[in-house]
Formats: C-alpha cells, sequence, structure tokens
C-alpha cells in the first residue's frame, strides 16, 4: 500500500488539511504520552499543547457529533463546541448546522454544569434503561436510550446515525474507546504523541480485552509539529480512495 504522508509542519494551522477528510463512522482523537500514558493527574490537558488543542477544535468542525464519556466530561470540564468563523462558514456551504452536539456516555447522567453553558446547543445524554429510570436525567439533555442495564456502545452509534449523525469523533477517555473497539466499529483513529514523560496513570474502568487478536491499522500519515507527533491510522478494510494499492 502507498499513501503514507510524512512532514514537518512548521505552521499548527498547517494540520487542518491533513484531517479535512472525516470517515463517515466513528473516527477518534486520543493523546499519550512517551511512556504510554493517556493522562497526567486524570486528564489529558497537562499532557497537550497549543498545536493538539487547535487540532482538537478543527476535527470537531468536520464531525456531525462529538461523542464522549461522563468522567472525561467531568475531569475535562466540557462545554459546548466552540468553533472559528472559517469553521463555521465551512460547515453552512455544505449545509450543515453550525455546531455538532457533544454526546456523553453516562449511566448516572451526571454531567459537569459546565456543558449547559449554551441553551441553544443541547448535549446528547447517552444512558441505559435502568440508568434513564435509576437517576433521572438532566431536563436540559437530550436523552437517548441505548442498552437495557448498561450502555449499548453499537446500539448508541446506530440511534445517532438514524439521526443523520453519521460523522462521530470520540473523544475518549479510554473506556469508552475500548467498547468501541471492542464492538469492532471504529473507522480510525488519530494520535496525538506528546514529548512528555507520565508515569504509571491509571485511567478508565475497561475489563480486559476480549478481542482474539489485535486489529490491524493503516498509517495514513506521521506530522511533526514542537516536537509533538500527530498520526493518523485508518482501518484498511473501511479505508477510502487515498490507499492505494
Amino acid at each position: 500500500m502507498t499513501g503514507l504522508e510524512t512532514a514537518h509542519v512548521a505552521d499548527s494551522g498547517e494540520l487542518r488539511e491533513f484531517y479535512r477528510d472525516a470517515p463517515v463512522g466513528v473516527r477518534a482523537n486520543m493523546i499519550f504520552s512517551a511512556d504510554g500514558g493517556a493522562a497526567f493527574g486524570g486528564r489529558a490537558g497537562p499532557l497537550s499543547c497549543p498545536a493538539d488543542q487547535q487540532l482538537l477544535r478543527e476535527l470537531r468542525g468536520y464531525a456531525d457529533v462529538v461523542l464522549v464519556g461522563a468522567g472525561t466530561a467531568r475531569a475535562e470540564s466540557y462545554g459546548p463546541v466552540r468553533l472559528s468563523d472559517v469553521q463555521l462558514a465551512e460547515r453552512r456551504a455544505e449545509g450543515l448546522p453550525d455546531r455538532p452536539p457533544i454526546a456523553v456516555v453516562s449511566q448516572t447522567g451526571r454531567l459537569p454544569e459546565s456543558m449547559f453553558r449554551d441553551t441553544t446547543n443541547q448535549p446528547i445524554l447517552i444512558t441505559s434503561t435502568v440508568g434513564a429510570r435509576q437517576h433521572r436525567p438532566d431536563p436540559r439533555c437530550r436523552v437517548l436510550v441505548a442498552g437495557q442495564d448498561s450502555v449499548d456502545i453499537p446500539a448508541a452509534l446506530a440511534a445517532l446515525a438514524e439521526r443523520g449523525l453519521h460523522r462521530v469523533l470520540c473523544e475518549g477517555g479510554p473506556t469508552l474507546l475500548h467498547g468501541i473497539v471492542e464492538a469492532d466499529l471504529l473507522t480510525e483513529i488519530c494520535v496525538t504523541l506528546a514529548p512528555r514523560l507520565a508515569g504509571s496513570q491509571p485511567v478508565g474502568s475497561a475489563a480486559a480485552s476480549r478481542l482474539a487478536a489485535p486489529t490491524g491499522l493503516h498509517l495514513r500519515h506521521a506530522l511533526v509539529h514542537d516536537g509533538y507527533l500527530f498520526t493518523r491510522y485508518v482501518r484498511p478494510d473501511r479505508a477510502g480512495p487515498h490507499l492505494a494499492s
């Protein structure tokens, strides 16, 4: 296979052009320290940099919905999506809503108050039948029930697609990403490798993987900016025309 792009990106604004073709399906975006930590002190923020934060905003502009676990939403004080004027113009030209909603996977429905700062862009709460019954959902949320005792990830993604939200950007955390990988529903993953050492930083509560073998990926690009490595891996069986054999 060909199609691998490698480059040293001098201007962080150039990064967006390498991610513009968002796939239909689930695109994950994660950051890891050089020694494999997904967070530091329970947050991904200490591993990040301005270019990584800008890339996060750019990826959101290409998505129909941003999907995140409740633990990550609380730890990172998630709020409504904010986009630049350029991004808004691009979305309007494509006939898309100005901003993608944030969908939070939560059994308890406990979301940070920061999620409700903008009443014009309601978050979506994805919970289970039992969760909705035991924990009354906040009326400021749009509620999507998927699964009986716990959230059924395939059912949740199918329900989002039924609502026209086909391009999903998953921002973690690791437990949610684990569920998507286990269900074989990940289309691509964008990984930022930070020039940082984090030590042991346990994150998430996912059980051991039940995969029979690691799932193969194709490296689409590897970009370097200010010591950070920005990579994009795609599923060969779900890749578009950028992969040639």
